[in-house]
């Protein structure tokens, strides 16, 4: 199958994504970035770059397959649409025009006519002013897709840990109520068929945090570890799978213990993405595992604060853009 340019999504004009897309580009002999086209916004790219004291030249393509002539001499932007570059004061013409670059970017992925998307920032509140009814981008994703939300797994991969939050952005009191057997099971195939396919990991070592100091301690601090959780590593174990715990989550990431494992799935938000982030919060890379397109994004934010300062750090853009083209060259075979 012949190769396609992966696409990038803007994220919020008035955030770090612009500016860190350009540095990507600008890196990315150095990095061995596979060629990309970002989805709208040339002038306001052009401006983003100048503020990191970068000469980033942008060419305007109609079509992606267009990228590829010209990706090794400037950075390749579909015309259309295209804004104000304004750092640090988003507004609702700047999320309108997130919205439009992360819908043509999916669009172009599900249509076969990018190898993947790579989505950057965006800022959730300001979407919603404009009629973006998803939680996030995850789930317009999944949704263009035709994938259940319920199927999107978020992985966070960085290179000394990969974790996944079983339940994401619900509060720490109606975690427990949220878990199952029937989502441990879910959730944990997806994860382990998407290491064999997208990162070429043959056999997947997972190992499962528990809920409960000390692993509920034989009941004493809670019982879901025996209710849920073991039965549903058994029945994970019963088709294959290399997948053990649960484990105490205070010792889960320490250095020896995260040797032992490929990937380590977690019962909430913070228990994933707290070890993760401080190991590798300038190359964490937030990967969606269960769609048919290749999806991946910076784990970090819009820093509206430090956004046109020069101060982000593009380590998590490039990290991205590399592990979409990674990914994409393991399941298409270019």
């Amino acid at each position: 199958m012949e190769a396609a340019p992966l696409a990038v999504s803007l994220g919020d004009p008035a955030g770090v994504g612009p500016e860190l897309i350009a540095e990507a580009w600008a890196k990315r002999e150095e990095n061995g970035l596979s060629p990309f086209f970002v989805a709208g916004g040339a002038d306001l790219l052009g401006a983003a770059a100048r503020t990191r004291g970068l000469m980033v030249p942008v060419v305007q393509i109609f079509h992606p397959s267009e990228a590829l002539d010209c990706y090794d001499r400037a950075l390749p932007v579909l015309a259309g649409a295209d804004g104000e570059y304004t750092p640090g004061h988003p507004d609702r013409d700047g999320a309108r025009l997130a919205l439009a670059s992360l819908g043509e970017a999916t669009r172009l992925a599900v249509e076969g006519g990018a190898d993947g998307v790579v989505t950057a920032p965006v800022h959730k509140a300001r979407l919603a002013e404009v009629g973006f009814t998803h939680p996030g981008q995850t789930e317009f994703v999944a949704e263009a897709c035709d994938v259940d939300p319920g199927d999107a797994v978020m992985m966070l991969a960085g290179p000394n840990l990969r974790t996944v939050p079983l339940t994401v952005h619900i509060a720490l009191d109606q975690v427990a109520a949220a878990l199952s057997e029937a989502l441990i099971e879910r959730k944990g195939r997806i994860v382990a068929m998407a290491l064999m396919r997208d990162f070429g990991i043959a056999a997947p070592r997972i190992a499962v945090a528990a809920l409960n100091p000390h692993a509920g301690e034989e009941g004493r601090m809670g019982n879901q570890e025996a209710q849920m959780i073991v039965p549903a590593i058994e029945r994970l174990c019963a088709e294959g799978i290399l997948i053990e715990g649960p484990f105490s989550a205070d010792g889960l990431f320490a250095p020896r213990q995260r040797e032992t494992f490929d990937v380590a799935l977690c019962m909430y938000h913070d228990q994933a993405l707290i070890p993760l982030k401080a190991l590798d919060f300038d190359q964490g890379v937030n990967v969606t595992l269960g769609l048919p397109i290749i999806r991946t994004s910076p784990d970090h934010g819009t820093a509206f604060g430090i956004a046109g300062k020069g101060q982000a750090d593009a380590g998590a853009m490039i990290a991205a853009i590399r592990m979409a083209g990674e990914c994409a060259a393991r399941r298409f075979g270019n």
